[in-house]
């Protein structure tokens, strides 16, 4: 054994370094899968490039009624590619939204949600869900006059709930009217809920192969053919990946 493979077989060893190894590598998957299962990698990717774009704005962004406009401006004007980054991020999360809805039409077509694979859907609504809730919280902090007026209408929302629904609503506001308080609790959970989202992403991921991929033909992975995840489909979803960027990019550049 050569010193290369004994420092492969050391750095293997190691189980933090198996569970991506196990989950991206030799991860038995059936060979008849087509292109539609390919939108929960797009899905991940998308959520990694929110989260990346989502930290260098927060650094350049001031979550106060009088600045935070003024530093929107700021960030389109005079940061140096502050306008890519983000258009990149606000087309990011329409993005995000259009993988993911195509990855669960492709999941209520093929029946994925059915049991054996239960808890991979339930966790997948409860990801989808705390999407809108983020999505909403970054459309009001650019604080303009749609971003108020947003707000306002989303928020009153919670008033229906019966007993509690306006002490609800004077806490999200965190006083009697939207106003400072409110931009900056909005701010905080806009920045905090999607590390709860990849959170839940690897506990869907961790569900899914526990029960294994499901496929077209809806026939148990262990009696049809399988190949292990890479190469074959790490390329597959390299490929469909450099097509989406595409389609992605074309709106960040042209369309915004």
């Amino acid at each position: 054994m050569t010193v290369f493979q004994q420092f492969i077989k050391l750095f293997l060893s190691n189980d933090l370094v198996k569970i991506p190894y196990n989950a991206g590598i030799i991860y038995p998957t059936p060979s008849n899968l087509t292109y539609f299962w390919n939108f929960g990698s797009y899905a991940l990717f998308c959520l990694i490039v929110q989260i990346i774009s989502g930290l260098f704005l927060a650094m350049h962004y001031v979550p106060d009624i009088s600045l935070a406009f003024a530093s929107v401006e700021h960030i389109m004007r005079d940061v140096n590619n502050g306008w890519l980054l983000r258009y990149t991020h606000a087309n990011g999360a329409s993005m995000f939204f259009i993988v993911v809805y195509l990855h669960m039409f492709r999941g209520l077509f093929y029946s994925s949600y059915d049991f054996p694979r239960h808890f991979v859907w339930f966790s997948g609504v409860l990801i989808l869900f705390l999407m809108i809730i983020t999505a909403f919280l970054g459309y009001v902090l650019p604080w303009g006059q749609m971003s108020f007026w947003g707000a306002t209408v989303i928020t009153n929302l919670v008033s229906a709930v019966p007993i509690w629904g306006s002490d609800l609503v004077i806490w999200l506001w965190g006083g009697y009217s939207i106003g400072n308080a409110t931009l900056v609790r909005f701010f905080s959970l806009h920045f905090l809920l999607p590390f709860l989202i990849l959170a839940l992403v690897l506990i869907h991921i961790f569900f899914l192969h526990h029960v294994k991929s499901s496929n077209p033909l809806s026939i148990s992975a262990l009696v049809l053919d399988f190949v292990y995840f890479s190469p074959y489909y790490l390329l597959k979803d390299f490929f469909g990946l450099i097509v989406f960027l595409f389609f992605y990019g074309y709106f960040v550049f042209f369309f915004t």
